[in-house]
C-alpha cells in the first residue's frame, strides 16, 4: 500500500464512517462503558484524514503536522487501554492495569514533549516520517505499545485480541520496513485493522450485558 493525501483522506472516510456504525451500534443496546472502544475506527479514521491536510500543506510544521502527533502520540497511548479497561467485564479489569500505567506514563511523557518542541513531519516518497526529537525514544516506544498493543491483547474480547494481533503483525512489518516512518505507517495499518470492531460492535446485543 502507498500512501497519499487521496489515499489518507478515502482510508479515513471509510473507517470514520465504520466508527459512527460502531458507536451506534453500541449507543443502541445501551453500553455507555464501551463507547469509547467502539469510537476507535472513528478517532483513526479521523486520524488520516488530519494526516491528508498534512500531505496537501507538504509536510513541515504546522496546526495539521501537531494535530496528528496529539493523537497518534500522547491521546492513543491512553485512550486504547482507558477504553479496554471500560468495556472489560469487572473480573478482567485487573489485568489492564500496566498497560493503563504505562499509558499514563507514556502519554505524560509525550504531552510535555509535544508541548515544548517542534513536531515536523517529512514527506518521503510515498511515506511521512513525524520528529519530535524525544530522549532515550526506544523506552518512550516501548511503553507505547505496552499501553496500545498490550490493552488489546488482555482484552477478555476475542475480536478486541484479534485487533491486537492484527496491530502486533502491523508494527512489527512497519519497524522492518519503514523504520523512519514508524509512526505513521503503523497508525495507518492500526485504522485499517480496526475495520474489525465493526464484527465486535454488532455483536454486543446479542450478548447479555455484563454487570457495572
Amino acid at each position: 500500500m502507498c500512501w497519499s493525501a487521496t489515499a489518507d483522506l478515502t482510508a479515513g472516510v471509510c473507517i470514520g464512517a465504520i466508527g459512527v456504525a460502531c458507536v451506534a451500534r453500541v449507543r443502541r443496546v445501551r453500553r455507555v462503558r464501551e463507547l469509547p472502544l467502539a469510537a476507535l475506527p472513528l478517532l483513526l479514521g479521523a486520524h488520516q484524514i488530519v494526516e491528508a491536510v498534512v500531505w496537501d500543506s507538504g509536510g513541515g510544521a504546522g496546526p495539521a503536522t501537531t494535530a496528528w502527533a496529539v493523537i497518534a502520540m500522547p491521546l492513543l497511548a491512553l485512550w486504547v487501554p482507558l477504553a479496554v479497561l471500560l468495556a472489560s467485564p469487572p473480573g478482567s479489569r485487573r489485568r489492564i492495569a500496566v498497560p493503563l500505567a504505562s499509558g499514563v506514563a507514556t502519554a505524560a511523557v509525550l504531552s510535555y514533549y509535544l508541548a515544548t518542541r517542534t513536531v515536523t513531519a517529512d514527506i518521503r516518497g510515498h511515506t511521512i516520517g513525524y520528529a519530535v526529537h524525544l530522549p532515550q525514544p526506544e523506552i518512550v516506544v516501548a511503553g507505547y505499545l505496552l499501553a496500545t498493543i498490550g490493552a488489546l491483547l488482555l482484552c477478555a474480547d476475542r475480536t478486541v485480541r484479534l485487533l491486537g494481533v492484527l496491530a502486533a503483525a502491523g508494527a512489527v512489518i512497519c519497524a522492518v520496513i519503514w523504520r523512519l516512518e514508524f509512526v505513521s505507517t503503523w497508525c495507518a495499518f492500526a485504522a485499517l485493522a480496526s475495520v474489525v470492531m465493526l464484527g465486535w460492535a454488532w455483536h454486543r446485543g446479542e450478548r447479555p450485558r455484563p454487570p457495572a
